[in-house]
Protein backbone atom coordinates (compact mmCIF):
# COMPACT_ATOMS: atom_id res chain seq x y z
CA UNK A 1 0.00 0.00 0.00
CA UNK A 2 1.34 3.39 -0.96
CA UNK A 3 1.81 6.44 1.22
CA UNK A 4 -1.39 8.46 1.25
CA UNK A 5 -1.28 12.23 0.90
CA UNK A 6 -4.14 14.72 0.57
CA UNK A 7 -4.38 18.35 -0.44
CA UNK A 8 -6.50 21.12 1.04
CA UNK A 9 -7.14 24.81 0.43
CA UNK A 10 -4.08 25.91 2.37
CA UNK A 11 -1.56 23.83 0.39
CA UNK A 12 -3.33 23.71 -2.99
CA UNK A 13 -1.30 26.44 -4.72
CA UNK A 14 1.98 25.22 -3.27
CA UNK A 15 1.31 21.72 -4.65
CA UNK A 16 0.50 23.24 -8.05
CA UNK A 17 3.84 25.03 -7.85
CA UNK A 18 5.64 21.79 -7.01
CA UNK A 19 4.16 20.14 -10.11
CA UNK A 20 5.11 23.17 -12.22
CA UNK A 21 8.71 22.99 -10.98
CA UNK A 22 8.96 19.65 -12.77
CA UNK A 23 7.77 20.92 -16.17
CA UNK A 24 8.12 24.34 -17.78
CA UNK A 25 4.92 23.78 -19.74
CA UNK A 26 2.98 23.54 -16.48
CA UNK A 27 4.79 26.61 -15.20
CA UNK A 28 3.66 28.46 -18.32
CA UNK A 29 0.02 27.48 -17.67
CA UNK A 30 0.13 29.11 -14.23
CA UNK A 31 1.84 32.20 -15.68
CA UNK A 32 -0.72 32.58 -18.47
CA UNK A 33 -3.95 31.41 -16.81
CA UNK A 34 -3.30 31.44 -13.08
CA UNK A 35 -4.04 28.55 -10.76
CA UNK A 36 -6.91 26.15 -11.48
CA UNK A 37 -10.02 26.56 -9.33
CA UNK A 38 -10.15 24.49 -6.16
CA UNK A 39 -12.10 21.70 -7.83
CA UNK A 40 -13.25 19.52 -4.95
CA UNK A 41 -16.49 17.68 -4.24
CA UNK A 42 -17.93 16.20 -1.04
CA UNK A 43 -16.98 12.61 -0.29
CA UNK A 44 -20.45 11.15 -0.70
CA UNK A 45 -22.84 9.11 -2.78
CA UNK A 46 -24.03 12.12 -4.79
CA UNK A 47 -20.48 12.83 -5.96
CA UNK A 48 -20.01 9.34 -7.38
CA UNK A 49 -23.44 9.50 -9.05
CA UNK A 50 -22.39 12.76 -10.73
CA UNK A 51 -19.11 11.14 -11.81
CA UNK A 52 -20.99 8.17 -13.28
CA UNK A 53 -23.18 10.62 -15.21
CA UNK A 54 -19.99 12.27 -16.55
CA UNK A 55 -18.75 9.02 -18.09
CA UNK A 56 -18.28 9.46 -21.86
CA UNK A 57 -20.42 12.61 -22.14
CA UNK A 58 -19.76 16.34 -21.85
CA UNK A 59 -19.68 17.92 -18.41
CA UNK A 60 -22.63 20.09 -19.42
CA UNK A 61 -24.77 17.08 -20.37
CA UNK A 62 -23.88 15.30 -17.14
CA UNK A 63 -24.78 18.31 -15.04
CA UNK A 64 -28.16 18.70 -16.76
CA UNK A 65 -28.94 15.09 -15.82
CA UNK A 66 -27.67 15.58 -12.28
CA UNK A 67 -29.73 18.77 -11.90
CA UNK A 68 -32.85 16.87 -12.99
CA UNK A 69 -32.10 14.23 -10.37
CA UNK A 70 -31.69 16.87 -7.66
CA UNK A 71 -35.00 18.44 -8.65
CA UNK A 72 -36.69 15.08 -8.11
CA UNK A 73 -34.90 14.21 -4.88
CA UNK A 74 -34.56 16.54 -1.92
CA UNK A 75 -31.35 14.71 -1.01
CA UNK A 76 -29.40 12.50 -3.43
CA UNK A 77 -28.86 9.46 -1.23
CA UNK A 78 -28.77 5.70 -1.84
CA UNK A 79 -32.19 5.30 -0.23
CA UNK A 80 -33.86 8.12 -2.16
CA UNK A 81 -32.42 6.99 -5.49
CA UNK A 82 -33.55 3.39 -4.93
CA UNK A 83 -37.11 4.63 -4.44
CA UNK A 84 -37.15 5.96 -8.01
CA UNK A 85 -38.40 3.78 -10.84
CA UNK A 86 -36.36 3.22 -13.98
CA UNK A 87 -38.83 5.46 -15.79
CA UNK A 88 -38.20 8.27 -13.33
CA UNK A 89 -34.44 7.88 -13.73
CA UNK A 90 -34.78 7.90 -17.52
CA UNK A 91 -36.67 11.17 -17.13
CA UNK A 92 -33.48 12.46 -15.47
CA UNK A 93 -31.56 11.46 -18.62
CA UNK A 94 -29.98 8.35 -17.13
CA UNK A 95 -29.15 5.81 -19.83
CA UNK A 96 -30.12 2.18 -19.34
CA UNK A 97 -26.54 1.31 -18.36
CA UNK A 98 -26.18 4.23 -15.96
CA UNK A 99 -29.42 3.25 -14.22
CA UNK A 100 -27.82 -0.15 -13.58
CA UNK A 101 -24.57 1.44 -12.35
CA UNK A 102 -26.37 3.91 -10.07
CA UNK A 103 -28.57 1.21 -8.54
CA UNK A 104 -25.62 -1.10 -7.88
CA UNK A 105 -23.71 1.70 -6.17
CA UNK A 106 -26.77 2.63 -4.09
CA UNK A 107 -27.37 -0.99 -3.02
CA UNK A 108 -23.68 -1.45 -2.14
CA UNK A 109 -23.67 1.60 0.13
CA UNK A 110 -27.09 0.87 1.64
CA UNK A 111 -26.12 -2.70 2.59
CA UNK A 112 -22.72 -1.69 3.99
CA UNK A 113 -20.58 -3.29 1.30
CA UNK A 114 -19.10 0.13 0.47
CA UNK A 115 -18.25 2.69 3.18
CA UNK A 116 -17.30 6.03 1.64
CA UNK A 117 -16.27 7.58 4.98
CA UNK A 118 -13.66 4.85 5.45
CA UNK A 119 -12.28 5.54 1.98
CA UNK A 120 -11.10 8.95 3.16
CA UNK A 121 -8.50 7.24 5.37
CA UNK A 122 -7.61 4.32 3.09
CA UNK A 123 -4.81 4.16 0.49
CA UNK A 124 -5.56 4.80 -3.17
CA UNK A 125 -5.11 1.17 -4.20
CA UNK A 126 -7.60 -0.05 -1.59
CA UNK A 127 -10.21 2.49 -2.68
CA UNK A 128 -9.63 1.58 -6.32
CA UNK A 129 -9.97 -2.15 -5.72
CA UNK A 130 -13.18 -1.78 -3.72
CA UNK A 131 -14.93 0.57 -6.13
CA UNK A 132 -13.93 -1.41 -9.22
CA UNK A 133 -15.84 -4.40 -7.86
CA UNK A 134 -19.01 -2.48 -8.78
CA UNK A 135 -20.47 -2.69 -12.26
CA UNK A 136 -19.83 0.44 -14.32
CA UNK A 137 -17.02 1.82 -12.15
CA UNK A 138 -13.61 1.65 -13.80
CA UNK A 139 -10.30 3.43 -13.42
CA UNK A 140 -11.49 6.76 -14.85
CA UNK A 141 -14.40 7.04 -12.39
CA UNK A 142 -12.13 6.07 -9.50
CA UNK A 143 -9.46 8.57 -10.59
CA UNK A 144 -11.96 11.43 -10.69
CA UNK A 145 -13.30 10.44 -7.27
CA UNK A 146 -9.79 10.20 -5.80
CA UNK A 147 -8.86 13.67 -7.05
CA UNK A 148 -12.08 15.62 -6.43
CA UNK A 149 -13.55 13.90 -3.36
CA UNK A 150 -10.60 12.32 -1.55
CA UNK A 151 -8.15 15.03 -2.65
CA UNK A 152 -5.24 12.67 -3.33
CA UNK A 153 -2.06 14.22 -4.68
CA UNK A 154 -0.68 11.72 -7.21
CA UNK A 155 -3.56 10.53 -9.39
CA UNK A 156 -3.19 10.43 -13.17
CA UNK A 157 -6.41 9.69 -15.12
CA UNK A 158 -4.85 8.61 -18.40
CA UNK A 159 -8.27 7.65 -19.73
CA UNK A 160 -9.52 11.23 -19.58
CA UNK A 161 -9.95 12.66 -23.07
CA UNK A 162 -9.64 16.30 -22.03
CA UNK A 163 -6.38 15.54 -20.21
CA UNK A 164 -4.94 13.67 -23.20
CA UNK A 165 -5.94 16.46 -25.58
CA UNK A 166 -4.43 19.07 -23.26
CA UNK A 167 -1.15 17.15 -23.12
CA UNK A 168 -1.08 16.95 -26.92
CA UNK A 169 -1.74 20.69 -27.19
CA UNK A 170 0.80 21.72 -24.55
CA UNK A 171 3.49 19.35 -25.80
CA UNK A 172 2.84 19.97 -29.51
CA UNK A 173 2.09 16.31 -30.22
CA UNK A 174 -0.17 15.06 -33.00
CA UNK A 175 -0.66 11.55 -31.69
CA UNK A 176 0.02 9.78 -28.41
CA UNK A 177 -0.73 6.33 -27.09
CA UNK A 178 -1.38 5.25 -23.51
CA UNK A 179 2.26 4.32 -22.92
CA UNK A 180 3.43 7.74 -24.11
CA UNK A 181 0.96 9.47 -21.80
CA UNK A 182 2.18 7.37 -18.87
CA UNK A 183 5.79 8.21 -19.73
CA UNK A 184 5.05 11.95 -19.84
CA UNK A 185 3.30 11.68 -16.49
CA UNK A 186 6.29 10.03 -14.84
CA UNK A 187 8.10 13.37 -14.60
CA UNK A 188 5.25 14.85 -12.56
CA UNK A 189 5.34 12.29 -9.73
CA UNK A 190 4.40 12.63 -6.87
CA UNK A 191 2.20 15.57 -7.93
CA UNK A 192 0.34 14.16 -10.92
CA UNK A 193 -3.04 15.26 -9.58
CA UNK A 194 -1.88 18.87 -9.86
CA UNK A 195 -0.42 18.40 -13.32
CA UNK A 196 -3.85 17.00 -14.26
CA UNK A 197 -5.69 19.94 -12.69
CA UNK A 198 -3.42 22.43 -14.42
CA UNK A 199 -3.90 20.72 -17.78
CA UNK A 200 -7.69 20.65 -17.34
CA UNK A 201 -7.53 24.34 -16.48
CA UNK A 202 -5.53 25.02 -19.63
CA UNK A 203 -7.93 23.00 -21.79
CA UNK A 204 -11.00 24.76 -20.39
CA UNK A 205 -9.45 28.17 -21.00
CA UNK A 206 -8.21 27.31 -24.50
CA UNK A 207 -11.53 25.83 -25.55
CA UNK A 208 -13.54 28.55 -23.77
CA UNK A 209 -15.63 25.94 -21.99
CA UNK A 210 -18.23 27.32 -19.61
CA UNK A 211 -18.55 25.17 -16.52
CA UNK A 212 -21.97 25.07 -14.87
CA UNK A 213 -20.59 24.03 -11.46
Amino acid sequence: MQFMKRFNKSNYHSFCDKAAEKDNDLKHIIKEYGYPPYWVRPNGFATIILTILEQQVSLASAYVAYSKLREKLEVVSPESLLRLTDEQLRACYFSRQKIIYARELAHSIANGQINLKKFFYQPDDVVRAELKKLKGIGDWTVDIYLIHALRRTDIFPVGDLALVNAIKMVKGLNKVDREKIFAIGEQWKPYRSFATLLLWHYYIKKKNIKLLY
